[in-house]
């Protein structure tokens, strides 16, 4: 995979606001939060300096399970993670394209299919 297998959207609100809004946009979805890792935090924590960077892991065991078990190196992707992050001002919502993901592991179109939420859950969460 290469930066042309990454999509990057464009959010309408501060980071924190979008990270706010994705984890609500979640659980509705039938998705589990697994966690929510504040990068520029940890980095203060240990005297340093990071733009504001947030990174949002998530999933849906139904989903991910049949894709891990007929491609097991398929984990090292899920769940699936979508980074919050400003650059120079502008809030950028960034994910592993479900497509390059699918093309990685040798997925069938079947299979594919259960990694495509991602790309209507950022549609939904960059909408005004």
């Amino acid at each position: 995979m290469d930066e042309t297998d990454i999509v990057t959207k464009l959010s309408p609100r501060p980071v924190a606001e979008t990270v706010s809004k994705l984890t609500g946009l979640i659980s509705p979805k039938g998705m589990k939060l697994f966690d929510v890792i504040d990068q520029s935090a940890e980095a203060r924590q240990v005297g340093l300096t990071l733009r504001e960077t947030t990174l949002v892991v998530f999933g849906s065991p139904v989903a991910g399970t049949p894709v891990m078990a007929a491609a097991p190196l398929a984990a090292l992707d899920l769940p699936l993670k979508v980074l919050v992050w400003d650059d120079e001002g502008q809030t950028k919502v960034s994910y592993y394209a479900p497509a390059a993901l699918a093309a990685r592991h040798h997925l069938g179109p079947d299979l594919a299919g259960n990694l495509a939420g991602i790309n209507a859950l950022t549609d939904a969460l960059v909408a005004s």
